[in-house]
């Protein structure tokens, strides 16, 4: 009698302070003053296009080397102690690039944030969705989730509004500091987190758990697939979001109002986080018109290179940074159970190689045509994928693509 009335209010408090640290942590992480300026910092430092790509091409690579790593050790040590390790890497990156802003210590300084951003890619995916699942409520993930990017989305729109005023009152120092500090509370906030995995005595490290995780992908097709949806959907916009100031640029915007015109960009992307819970009952149909509802937009919108064409761009990011969600909350329903982390880094993993391949086109191609030739041209893949796949269920019917919790075995 007394199970149902204490169990009722223990997991709701977990749930609170569960989703209150996720919120604050993804908040303040986001909050960087430095985001709707550092392509802008990086070309008056007198850095050419392939520079600047080379830089962001770097950024990808670090996490290419540690994303694997980090996720498996996230899995046999601690998911928490890599949360807040992350931000400090990254202070110390902004705080190199406005002391000494030349071409190695911007390069020094994605090191070090692409080290930060594979110590959390995967650990804190599956630190989220371990602790519902202990608490009773893995079904509430994707709203979570959706939440919590809507909160880090946040904190970028709030750095683009404030990047402004702080540029104008003290330069790219004043939103250096800015960008400095609010890493430090990042990771100030993440010692809150809970991590009650309750790892067996017979842990072998994270090597054993890296290949146990591997293997387990290698042996399960619908694991496979889903860890497959997750670079396909995430690489291409998530590289071209890099360049968004420079196409800002090119439409006329003055440098000092960049922030205000990426506003609008990431206002939709927000706002659209916050349907992720219902838009786990989109089927494949449904999902496959988002990816190419949102690929005619971003060609359209970056085709005209003017001020309004942004608005269309916003439509396009929005729709796939949903389908992106989307991807990642069936990816965590596949897996059943063990090397959580170690899996979601292995589809961190392709993403970031993939979005290697995409620097390195736009490097190619922005030497060639505009910036707003270069996004229309990056549509044509989801537009191409989308169509493709649709073809391919007229011929071979496959299962919905379905946020739901499948039943386990």
């Amino acid at each position: 009698m007394t199970l149902s009335p204490a169990r009722v209010p223990t997991t709701s408090v977990g749930v609170r302070r569960l989703t209150a640290t996720l919120y604050g942590y993804e908040f303040l992480q986001n909050l960087v003053l430095l985001y709707p300026l550092y392509a802008l910092l990086f070309a008056d430092s007198g850095l050419s296009l392939w520079q600047i790509s080379s830089l962001f091409a770097l950024w990808s690579i670090s996490g290419v080397l540690f994303e694997v790593p980090s996720g498996a050790w996230a899995d046999a040590v601690s998911r928490r102690l890599l949360l807040w390790l992350g931000p400090l890497l990254t202070a110390a990156g902004f705080a190199l690039w406005v002391l000494v802003p030349t071409y190695w210590s911007f390069a020094v300084g994605f090191v070090l944030w692409g080290i930060s951003g594979a110590l959390a890619s995967g650990a804190q995916e599956a630190l989220v969705y371990d602790e519902l699942d202990r608490l009773g409520a893995a079904d509430r993930y994707a709203r979570v989730l959706g939440r919590a990017r809507a909160a880090g989305l946040l904190g970028v729109i709030g750095a683009m509004g404030a990047a402004g005023p702080v540029f104008a009152w003290g330069g790219y120092p004043a939103v250096g500091a800015a960008s400095v500090a609010s890493s430090l509370l990042a990771s100030l906030v993440a010692t809150r987190f809970p991590d009650d995995r309750g790892r067996s005595s017979d842990d072998e490290g994270w090597a054993r758990t890296l290949r146990t995780g591997l293997s387990t992908a290698r042996r399960n097709r619908s694991l496979r697939r889903a860890l497959l949806l997750v670079p396909a959907v995430a690489c291409v916009w998530g590289a071209l979001d890099e360049y968004s100031p420079l196409l800002v640029r090119e439409t006329g915007v003055p440098d000092g109002f960049v922030p205000y015109a990426l506003l609008l960009i990431w206002a939709a992307v927000t706002a659209v986080s916050l349907l992720a819970g219902p838009a786990e009952r989109l089927g494949t149909p449904g999902f496959l018109g988002l990816i190419a509802v949102s690929g005619l937009a971003l060609a359209l919108g970056a085709a005209l290179r003017t001020p309004a064409g942004l608005a269309l761009v916003a439509v396009a990011f929005a729709g796939f940074q949903l389908a992106t969600i989307l991807a990642d909350v069936r990816l965590q329903h596949r897996i059943e159970e063990g090397g959580r982390a170690t899996l979601t880094s292995v589809a961190g993993l392709g993403t970031e190689l993939m979005t290697v391949l995409v620097y390195g086109a736009y490097a190619v191609a922005g030497d060639r045509v505009s910036h707003g030739t270069v996004f229309a041209a990056f549509a044509v893949p989801y537009l191409v994928w989308a169509l493709a796949w649709a073809s391919v269920r007229r011929w071979r019917p496959a299962r919905a693509l379905s946020g739901q919790v499948p039943e386990r075995p």
